[in-house]
């Protein structure tokens, strides 16, 4: 029992919620669908911390960028090319969730039904969305992508007034750890929302959510596993001629940390040792590109939220049209800088992605029940994409060349 208590092991806690969850569900079905109410507070907890989150996750790592030479020299490229990963790792995951399907071919007692209307932008309503007239009330309104847009432009100027903008960044950084001191305290209930939330689930749709939260997970391993040898493994050994031996067995010492922590932030110091001692990379780009890589380079982001999308929306029978597919992507991509580097970070910015593409976000709770083994793929994919961007970076400066890697 101690075990389970410590502060470090909630993700058992939330196994046991999970375990306990389902036997409720399946023994009693009258009470576990009156008692939703406890898992639908829970899912308002979550909602509730988006846009504080996202807000400070954004303007704090942009804003805590201190070598303003080295950000001049190859900020941009590190960006882009921590944009363009992005992209590709994203449209990896959608081919092959489309071809698995993991929300289809599930037989439930009572099919899910969604009555809501999914996100169908044009150039010009997006435009107009992302630039409101009241960041106030677009932030009340729960509106992540004009906040996020905002709240870059904001960094970015808090970043050029140099010391002036101290008072404001030293507010920021202790606000950004208050929020996710809030969003730690709303974990420690997480065992009994999704007690609740996977209680609901089984006794309303039977035993056959288990099939397609079974495929969800495989799906997403799968997805981690192709993104890292296609989007990684050899566009490093193309472009820098680094061994894919050498690169694989650098990932994998650094698998052996996020796989038991999954934090890329708890991560960064061996990032940083592995690529700096094995791999040969310049120790000062290193210093810069790991670092910001932590808190906007989020690769297995990509494979998170395509294959929730994918999954959530066939689940619910869903149609995805193709300009919301589109759109599926660039959010992914601007809510990827506000993914905080701490476990469980992704629940909290799965919901606010559904959200804004108008999907449900009930499946979040059951989803949170095991999220710690899809977040151990996830971090890990996030980790190694920070690698082997360094790497390219480095070689793109002239500071690098695969003869340097041990």
């Amino acid at each position: 029992m101690k075990v389970l208590l410590k502060k470090e092991n909630l993700f058992l806690r939330v196994a046991v919620g999970f375990v306990l969850g389902v036997i409720l569900g399946l023994t009693a079905k009258d009470f576990s669908i009156a008692t939703k109410v406890v898992g639908d507070l829970y899912l308002n907890l979550i909602k509730l911390m988006i846009i504080p989150i996202v807000v400070c996750a954004v303007f704090c790592g942009i804003a805590n960028i201190k070598d303003g030479n080295l950000l001049r020299r190859i900020g941009v490229r590190t960006v882009a090319l921590y944009v363009l990963m992005f992209i590709a790792c994203a449209v990896i995951s959608l081919a092959i969730a489309w071809v698995i399907r993991p929300g289809l071919g599930t037989v439930f007692e009572n099919a899910p039904v969604y009555e809501g209307e999914i996100t169908t932008p044009t150039v010009t309503s997006f435009l107009m969305t992302i630039v409101p007239t009241n960041i106030i009330k677009a932030g009340a309104d729960g509106s992540t992508l004009p906040v996020i847009l905002f709240t870059i432009v904001f960094a970015i100027a808090i970043l050029s007034v140099g010391e002036k903008g101290r008072p404001v960044l030293d507010f920021m950084n202790s606000l950004s750890d208050a929020f996710f001191k809030m969003l730690g305290y709303f974990m420690e209930i997480s065992p009994i929302g999704v007690l609740s939330l996977m209680a609901y689930s089984v006794a309303q749709y039977g035993a056959g959510i288990f099939s397609a939260l079974a495929k969800y997970i495989g799906t997403c391993w799968l997805c981690c596993i192709v993104v890292f040898l296609v989007a990684m493994v050899l566009p490093v050994s193309l472009y820098t001629k680094v061994s894919p031996i050498k690169f694989i067995k650098a990932c994998g010492k650094v698998a052996l940390v996020t796989l038991s922590t999954t934090s890329s932030a708890a991560t960064l110091p061996t990032t940083i040792n592995v690529s700096v001692e094995d791999l040969g990379a310049p120790e000062g780009v290193s210093k810069f590109t790991l670092p910001l890589g932590c808190t906007i380079n989020m690769c297995g982001g990509a494979c998170s939220f395509c294959c929730l999308a994918v999954f959530v929306s066939d689940f619910y029978s869903i149609n995805l049209p193709l300009g919301t597919i589109i759109f599926l992507v660039l959010v992914a991509t601007l809510l990827n800088m506000a993914a905080p580097g701490i476990p469980g970070g992704g629940v909290v910015l799965g919901a606010s992605f559904l959200s804004i593409l108008g999907l449900p976000i009930d499946l979040m709770g059951p989803i949170s029940g095991f999220y710690r083994l899809l977040d151990m793929a996830f971090t890990t994919i996030n980790v190694e994409g920070d690698v082997a961007a360094n790497l390219m970076i480095a070689k793109s400066i002239g500071e690098y060349d695969g003869s340097m890697a041990k």
